[in-house]
């Protein structure tokens, strides 16, 4: 477990990490040193010495600190834990990603001497909330050779024309076989002086791909990328091993990381990857994610993960515990990208709406999805959100599908946070209506529909190398990551940008933004894709997908909106970035 402590100035914090990434402000761009954080804001060594000797009283045994004071690990049988919390672990049936399942946690508010209250924010690891948290990639679930054959390599290259066309000629398309790395590049209007060079991107994920390098180099002989050097990618292990790899489906994991190596490294082939790898999918996230905080050697940190259950199902000191790490990230420049989830608003899954964290978190940069049809001049036929509603034909009519969740069929997350407060930067720039006073999520939308996604190759556990269409907001955060060390790169000395947001903002209405608004237009496909805690049919049909035609409450519109915030980055993003 990991007893998490209070940062000693937390508003403090919350101004310096604002202010540094600001144009304009006294602080902008003068970032701190992880000592300097430490010095200025994290827990104070009589504060370490004091929780660290209550533990060792109760009968934990400390096995470490983190280098910036957020956690102090430690181990017990279940009966000492029991006693120094003053509760007890009982097992509770809870829904989790639309699945009932056995979960560990407190039968009561656990308790702490009053002297360490204001030292300890939360403990991790007495209960099993993270179990919601999901890696949030989407693929064809059995593609097969009728896919591979009947798929577009371009929009309208191959349209079924046996299947009614319910749009007009130039809007309807088979599903694509996914993008190339070129292809990707023209979306944003990259040229080969976008490269990412004396730049890091850090991803934060859970378990390590045996085959990573190899699938990514591979993969670069199909995506007309260039391979990885040879001291171009690093992963960052957990002390003692991985656990927890059959429940947490460690292979999926595996495809995660993979999908965030090669997206990062096809926007930004010069810039170093460093993985930085949680032992278990159960807690471990936040353990790696502050490993990439306190090393300081990333520049950006691509989180492609979040609580499939909405926000509101992680602990509030859990979620506090996440923002002050982000905060440090801030505050030493680093800027942070996490994926609004594949599952829309969540009502699918939790029952109700809500948003999804750690993208709600204010200290990040909150990435949504687009649906992208490119033609063979890589220029778009269709650019809309990402938000989809699944057909069926029957009858000789696209009959709207109607499984647990309706007609939806994946799309990216979005809406107003439950929890936090609208900050400044927001302000004038998201409608009231929609965010009454609340953070609203995304903050800005790259690629993530798999039916118009990026090729990805990855071996399988059974040893078989497949190269195909991969997407989600998995795929659009490390994409605005490597755009950023795009940026990063064009600016004097590489200099750092912090929390993207205030700049972000700022670009609102300029042409280095594209508002996304709906359009109408669909692709055939013979398979829908699956998604995790979303229903869609399975196996070999004949199917058609209708684009952001708000399957829930979700749609695209002029000016900010719930699915890609402030629009999509153009072919001007990354040099206006750079300024």
């Amino acid at each position: 477990m990991q007893i998490a402590l209070s940062l000693r100035d937390q508003a403090g914090a919350e101004r310096l990490a604002a202010a540094v990434a600001t144009p304009g402000t006294a602080e902008h761009g003068k970032f701190l040193t992880p000592q300097q954080f430490v010095e200025r804001f994290a827990a104070s060594d009589e504060t370490v010495t004091h929780v660290r000797d209550w533990l060792t009283q109760q009968g934990l045994a400390v096995t470490g600190v983190s280098a910036n004071r957020h956690f102090i690990d430690a181990q017990a049988p279940t009966g000492v834990l029991e006693k120094a919390f003053g509760t007890q672990l009982s097992t509770f049936r809870s829904q989790v990603s639309g699945r009932v399942q056995d979960l560990v946690a407190p039968a009561s508010p656990i308790s702490l001497p009053r002297e360490l209250r204001g030292a300890v924010t939360t403990v991790l690891g007495l209960d099993d909330s993270a179990k919601a948290i999901k890696p949030q990639h989407t693929a064809p679930s059995a593609p097969g050779a009728n896919a591979v054959q009947h798929c577009a390599r371009w929009w309208g290259e191959q349209n079924n024309a046996e299947v009614p066309q319910k749009y007009p000629a130039g809007s309807q398309s088979n599903s694509l076989c996914g993008y190339t790395g070129p292809s990707v590049r023209a979306m944003y209007g990259l040229n080969p002086g976008h490269h990412g060079a004396g730049t890091t991107v850090g991803i934060v994920g859970a378990y390590n791909s045996p085959t990573l390098v190899a699938d990514t180099n591979r993969a670069a002989g199909h995506l007309g990328v260039p391979p990885l050097a040879a001291d171009q990618y690093s992963a960052v292990l957990p002390d003692g091993g991985f656990t927890d790899e059959k429940e947490c489906d460690a292979e999926g994991w595996y495809g995660e990381q993979t999908l965030d190596v090669q997206a990062s490294h096809t926007i930004a082939p010069n810039a170093k990857i460093r993985y930085y790898a949680a032992k278990t999918c159960i807690g471990g996230l936040y353990d790696a994610f502050n490993k990439a905080v306190q090393d300081n050697a990333v520049d950006v940190i691509s989180n492609s993960w979040g609580d499939a259950d909405g926000e509101r199902r992680l602990p509030a000191a859990t979620r506090d515990q996440f923002n002050s790490m982000a905060l440090q990230a801030g505050i030493q420049g680093q800027s942070v990208t996490v994926s609004t989830g594949d599952a829309g608003n969540n009502s699918g899954m939790v029952g109700r709406i809500t948003a999804g964290f750690p993208a709600s978190s204010p200290w990040v940069t909150a990435v949504g999805g687009t649906t992208v049809g490119l033609g063979q001049d890589n220029k778009p036929k269709v650019l809309t959100g990402w938000e989809n509603t699944g057909n069926t034909l029957s009858g000789g009519q696209w009959v709207p599908q109607r499984d647990a969740d309706g007609p939806f069929a994946g799309g990216a997350g979005g809406g107003p946070s439950a929890l936090y407060d609208a900050p400044d930067w927001q302000a004038g720039a998201v409608p009231a209506e929609v965010a009454h006073g609340k953070r609203a999520v995304p903050d800005i939308a790259a690629l993530a529909d798999s039916y118009t996604g990026m090729l990805v190759g990855q071996t399988d556990s059974r040893g078989q190398f497949t190269i195909g269409p991969s997407g989600g907001t998995s795929l659009a955060a490390p994409l605005v990551a490597g755009l950023a060390v795009d940026a990063q790169q064009a600016r004097a000395g590489t200099a750092r940008a912090g929390l993207l947001n205030p700049a972000l903002y700022a670009l609102k209405g300029s042409p280095a933004i594209i508002d996304v608004t709906p359009q109408k237009a669909g692709v055939w496909t013979p398979s829908m894709h699956s998604l995790p805690g979303t229903s869609v049919p399975g196996g070999q049909g004949s199917y058609l997908v209708d684009f952001d035609t708000r399957p829930q409450n979700l749609q695209s519109a002029p000016g900010w909106d719930t699915v890609t915030g402030l629009g999509t980055p153009s072919a001007g993003f990354v040099a206006a970035l750079a300024k």
